[in-house]
């Protein structure tokens, strides 16, 4: 995996501008804020981006991959302002779940999602080398 930094370009804080790998691709559907029984963790944007993480972390595993796979996500967000007044908390439960780790990303605020109480959905796009 390499990260795709164009000359004289401001480095980007919290993603990466690109990326390019070569290997399996894993594509994982969109995650929101509920467990493994479709039950929400916590009605707050923070909390339920922790449970998104998480889940999309189980995903991967199932693959044979981890965070450090990922090459891009796209967090679609009911509440640009909640998302910007969160963003240390959700800052911490990035990199206690997802690492030091910055992929391209993208985020995109939406007037809602598919399940009401959602307030985040997370989708990614990861890429497992092929063995050597």
């Amino acid at each position: 995996m390499t990260i795709l930094q164009p000359p004289g370009w401001a480095k980007p804080r919290g993603y990466s501008n690109g990326i390019a790998a070569d290997g399996v691709s894993i594509h994982v559907a969109g995650q929101i804020g509920w467990n493994e029984h479709c039950e929400f963790v916590s009605d707050d944007l923070a909390g339920q981006v922790r449970q998104a993480l998480v889940n999309i972390v189980a995903v991967l595993k199932e693959a044979g991959a981890g965070p450090e796979h990922i090459v891009r996500m796209t967090w679609y967000v009911t509440s640009r302002s909640d998302y910007l007044a969160a963003g240390k908390e959700i800052g911490s439960h990035y990199r206690e779940v997802i690492g030091r780790h910055f992929p391209a990303m993208s985020a995109v605020e939406v007037s809602a999602l598919m399940e009401a109480r959602a307030k985040v959905e997370i989708e990614v796009t990861a890429v497992l080398p092929r063995a050597a």
